[in-house]
């Protein structure tokens, strides 16, 4: 497995980590937790060390599933986990004292004594990014937690926050089809030497062209309510997914691997998604794959910046 260094850290973390997100109930379908425990595992006996969850998924559930699958593992993983959400999403708490309820919490449900990783999974708005992190780095002294990061910050917030304490990671969405960081965000971490960490590098699982229409969504499935998953939207993305696949099989690899190659190639430590073994083996294989400056070249006149229909959210 290809290592890399988490920011300006001396922690050595996998180069491609594994997204927990859709293991929880009430995001992308049905669950099974035997089968994500064994997806989790599987992942650690391939050296996949970087393993990310939150508080919010599933309200509580995520954490407790990898504090199940972590039991006489924890030596081989490098746990970063969030906070900010209530549950259900219902509120976003950056004040000091939720960040110090947030994490004893977390500790509880994931069965540790310390988090590896600590993410403000969004900014709140209405207490200062200055107060916020000071209390995540009063958790570092207090040995609760190791590193910090932060999640969908902006350029101006990422520097105010590094100044009170070093901010090792940003999570942001990053994709062929969601680039908007690419402007200002990453021109700061990469000065400020802060990993990039890309979640959904397949768009929420559109790009790996196993959704071919709407229906192929369960009924519980978040998706069903995001614009790039309505009605034209939906069928003018396909096409878009057409023509990567034609991309990927010209290099013999899955338009899977390639998009996930594609954020590679750009700086970024991806987090895909998955429930099953079959899906991460993929997408551990993208680690192996070498995109040109021509390839790079070709994806941009197949699928240039902003040619996604429909917004994120």
């Amino acid at each position: 497995m290809k290592t890399r260094k988490l920011g300006n850290s001396d922690l050595e973390v996998s180069a491609i980590g594994l997204g927990l997100m859709g293991m929880s109930p009430g995001i992308y379908g049905s669950i099974n937790d035997i089968e994500s425990i064994k997806t989790i595992h599987r992942a650690m006996d391939l050296g996949v060390t970087f393993l990310d969850s939150a508080d919010t998924y599933g309200n509580g559930h995520n954490e407790k599933l990898l504090g199940k699958a972590l039991a006489g593992r924890r030596d081989k993983a490098i746990v970063a986990t969030k906070f900010t959400f209530g549950p259900n999403w219902e509120f976003i708490g950056g004040h000091p004292d939720y960040v110090k309820k947030a994490i004893d919490e977390s500790l509880l449900r994931l069965g540790l004594d310390y988090i590896d990783l600590y993410y403000q999974h969004r900014v709140d708005p209405n207490v200062p990014i200055e107060e916020t992190v000071g209390a995540m780095a009063d958790l570092v002294k207090e040995g609760k937690v190791r590193y910090l990061g932060l999640s969908e910050a902006g350029a101006d917030i990422i520097r105010r926050a590094n100044a009170v304490h070093p901010i090792d990671a940003l999570q942001t969405e990053y994709s062929l089809w969601s680039r908007d960081i690419e402007q200002e965000i990453l021109p700061t971490v990469r000065e400020l030497g802060i990993t990039h960490v890309a979640y959904s590098p397949l768009s929420r699982g559109f790009i790996s062209g196993e959704l071919r229409k709407f229906d192929d969504l369960e009924p519980n499935d978040i998706r069903r309510n995001l614009p790039r998953f309505q009605g034209d939207n939906f069928k003018k993305n396909v096409d878009i997914v057409d023509k990567l696949n034609e991309v990927a099989n010209e290099k013999n690899v899955t338009v899977s691997q390639l998009a996930i190659a594609w954020t590679i190639a750009n700086g970024a430590l991806p987090i895909p998604g998955t429930k099953r073994v079959k899906y991460l083996e993929e997408n551990i294989e993208a680690l192996n794959i070498e995109l040109t400056e021509e390839d790079l070249k070709h994806l941009e006149e197949v699928s240039p910046e902003n040619s996604v229909h429909g917004g994120r959210y």
